[in-house]
């Protein structure tokens, strides 16, 4: 298994170029949206009703998660983004649509159903008066999207669109059947046919979509899917990636591992290890894969290698976990941080 990074004279200006290159190209993103609500309190004192804290109401808001959050990635790095998703007929879903709006992304492939409730993630965060809010409680309503046939019939006109005028499409999967398999099989070989990447991000359903160009498993995700514990073991992070690789049919594998960085796997080719860019000292991982996923899909749409492609997602994940909250990545900021690391 092979680890270190290629030769920083000759990487640094090709990883230049492709972050430049990322300007105005056009990415799908399909996937769950979901509304991410945050509630804000101080500390006042423990009930007498029960043992839970009492807390003075200090404010909300709202922000996009799930698929939203590769969305706004992708438009801070630069991208045009083609949302393909389902939202409800109801409070959430038009608190989706009008943060889509406000960031100018645009609503056409976004698909409004009535019954569907739209996921949404609330966040209670309190502390003292002046003192920073921590997370104590977090309350998910949450809601599948039918198989109905209008619903299919609307995304995959979407998506036929997309295959038309996007360079890649990002597939964003948290298990709310926004992604549903039988539209995808008929998708995926207009992509393939055109030579478009076409990249996964699944938190259940990993192995249900092969074909894929890649997807970017992190590692409790992989261990899940191959079956077995992977930890410091490296023999089993190989077998794992090799086997998940295989049940895709995919030419490569990106294994996100936390402080320990991140594992390539391409075929005929050794693993390819890098080590956590920056320090190890965490800040906040929420959010980061999405990070990942958005650089690691732009990079390949700009005509890099899945090697470059890899080293550019590995900084542009150390920069994002030093962000408090899910944080997006600039151009600058990713360009500054490449100059300095190779």
């Amino acid at each position: 298994m092979t680890g270190g990074r290629p030769a920083g004279e000759t990487l640094r200006p090709r990883l230049l170029g492709l972050v430049n290159a990322f300007s105005g190209k056009r990415v799908a993103v399909w996937g769950d949206l979901i509304l991410d609500e945050y509630l804000f309190g101080t500390t006042r004192r423990v009930s007498r009703e029960a043992p839970v804290l009492i807390l003075r109401y200090a404010g909300s808001q709202y922000s996009l998660g799930g698929a939203g959050n590769a969305l706004l990635n992708l438009k801070a790095l630069g991208a045009k983004v083609e949302p393909v998703a389902v939202v409800g007929r109801d409070e959430a879903g038009r608190a989706v649509l009008d943060l889509l709006r406000r960031n100018r992304i645009p609503t056409a492939g976004v698909i409004r159903r009535a019954g569907f409730r739209t996921p949404v993630k609330t966040r209670i965060l309190a502390g003292e008066e002046n003192t920073r809010k921590q997370q104590i409680l977090r309350l998910d309503r949450e809601s599948t999207v039918p198989a109905a046939a209008e619903v299919k019939k609307a995304a995959l006109a979407a998506l036929r669109r997309a295959a038309r005028n996007c360079a890649a499409l990002l597939i964003s999967d948290y298990n709310y059947l926004t992604v549903q398999e039988d539209i995808f099989r008929r998708v995926l070989p207009l992509f393939r046919r055109a030579r478009k990447a076409v990249t996964l991000d699944s938190r259940f359903r990993l192995l249900h979509f092969p074909g894929v160009t890649a997807a970017t498993p992190n590692e409790p995700e992989a261990a899940q899917a191959a079956g077995t514990e992977i930890g410091d073991d490296r023999r089993a992070l190989s077998g794992a990636g090799r086997l998940i690789m295989s049940r895709l049919g995919s030419p490569a594998l990106l294994l996100t591992r936390g402080s320990r960085g991140m594992a390539l796997f391409e075929k005929g080719r050794p693993p390819y290890l890098l080590p956590v860019h920056g320090t190890t000292d965490i800040v906040d991982v929420a959010g980061a894969g999405d990070t990942v996923i958005s650089v690691f899909t732009l990079a390949l749409a700009c005509g890099a290698s899945f090697r470059e492609a890899a080293v550019l997602s590995n900084i542009a994940g150390g920069l994002a976990v030093m962000k408090k909250g899910t944080a997006v990545l600039s151009p600058d900021e990713l360009k500054q941080a490449v100059t300095a690391e190779t």
